[in-house]
């Protein structure tokens, strides 16, 4: 049955740094645990395939998305005043481009203590997420402000664990890591883009990894070369952050492969990628989403360009 969804995939803002800061802005996590100085968990929701941290910015209350294929702090036009002038660069999302996003220069951005400097923000309208999710959406928190920061993303136990590093990319947290790491995966970082380097038989292809991506998504040219990688299952209408609409096709890839991690059987949306020059500043084949996370506890770390797949837990009362 065809039905109505907004896929949320804002990605590649660039930014302009010529405007001087306004002033200091905290955002206040809600349930937040301190581990120490360096490390902070943050309990992570989902709204359909998006990921979600409940906060408080400049008096007003809602949620965060976490989008590792946004480059920026973006804030909801509808809650949030930008600078009197627009940006020259346009935002891209998966069905073309939103023109003219508005900008604010924060010169910090304080996560419940974890003080992140000299942050930029775009000021765009997300109201199109708020009617499809139906729920109160601030912004959206993407590469300048998480960069910083060794990110564990566990949608098992339903949180987020962000950890200070140096410039090496260590951790500043000196304590064991507790988890059983079971896959050690490199990436390569074009600008703010997340690249791995899936396989199917013995071709790699250039997929982004991207949290806020609600799907999979699969060039048509890859299936066009194998066509058993991706097996449609319906169409749906999708509703982009540009407000265009298109119908695609989804259903799930097959045969493919990321180091010795296998990815069959995830939900994937099966696109022309053309906006993927533009968003991820680099020609790709794909994306890992939602999906992606969904089946893997995943840990981040942009410095040392690596991904750590930790070991799924056999309970969820640890």
């Amino acid at each position: 049955m065809r039905r109505v969804l907004s896929l949320f995939i804002l990605l590649c803002f660039g930014i302009s740094h010529a405007h001087p800061p306004e002033r200091s802005y905290d955002i206040l996590f809600s349930k937040v645990e301190f581990l120490n100085v360096h490390t902070v968990r943050i309990p992570l929701k989902t709204y359909g395939q998006l990921l979600v941290i409940e906060g408080q910015l400049l008096g007003k209350k809602g949620n965060f998305i976490i989008d590792t294929g946004s480059e920026t702090l973006l804030l909801n036009s509808v809650h949030y005043t930008a600078n009197p002038r627009s940006k020259q660069d346009n935002a891209y999302g998966v069905l073309g481009s939103v023109d003219n996003p508005l900008q604010r220069t924060l010169d910090q951005f304080n996560v419940e203590g974890l003080v992140m400097k000299n942050k930029s923000s775009d000021v765009i309208d997300l109201s199109h997420i708020e009617k499809s999710k139906k729920m109160r959406v601030l912004g959206i928190i993407g590469f300048n402000v998480l960069k910083d920061y060794e990110i564990f993303i566990d949608l098992y136990l339903n949180q987020i664990t962000l950890s200070k590093t140096d410039d090496n990319g260590d951790r500043l947290d000196q304590r064991e890591f507790l988890e059983t790491i079971e896959h050690v995966v490199p990436f390569k970082l074009y600008h703010h883009s997340i690249i791995l380097y899936p396989k199917i038989e013995d071709k790699s292809f250039k997929f982004a990894l991207d949290s806020g991506s609600e799907f999979n998504q699969i060039s048509k040219r890859v299936v066009r070369k194998f066509p058993k990688a991706f097996k449609p299952e319906r169409r749906i209408f999708l509703s982009g952050a540009s407000g265009k609409k298109a119908e695609v096709l989804v259903g799930k890839h097959y045969g493919m492969r990321l180091d010795s991690i296998q990815l069959d059987g995830m939900q994937t949306m099966m696109t022309s990628l053309a906006y993927a020059y533009e968003a991820f500043g680099t020609p790709i084949d794909g994306v890992l989403g939602y999906e992606f996370f969904n089946q893997n506890r995943t840990i981040i770390n942009y410095t040392k360009q690596k991904l750590y797949i930790v070991k799924q837990a056999e309970s969820r009362d640890l």
